[in-house]
């Protein structure tokens, strides 16, 4: 699976932080969780990191698993 990209954050003032993909709004998060968010890019792989926290580290293998054959019909 080839890694995430495209994947940008901006912090707003209120302390929340807005997680785009590609341009478009991917997730906001707020209080505690942004923390722990911020925390974990500034130590790990931001691209990853950004792509597990809004649920699209899963791009990619969406065609492969279209053709399996328990998901035929």
């Amino acid at each position: 699976m080839p890694k995430p990209h495209g994947f940008s954050y901006e912090q707003l003032g209120d302390h929340s932080v807005v997680i785009t993909h590609r341009g478009r709004a991917a997730g906001t998060l707020r209080g505690g969780r942004a923390e722990k968010f911020l925390a974990e890019v500034e130590s790990g792989d931001a691209q990853l990191v950004m792509a597990r926290w809004t649920g699209a580290y899963k791009f990619g293998n969406e065609r492969t698993a279209k053709n399996h054959p328990r998901n035929r019909r």
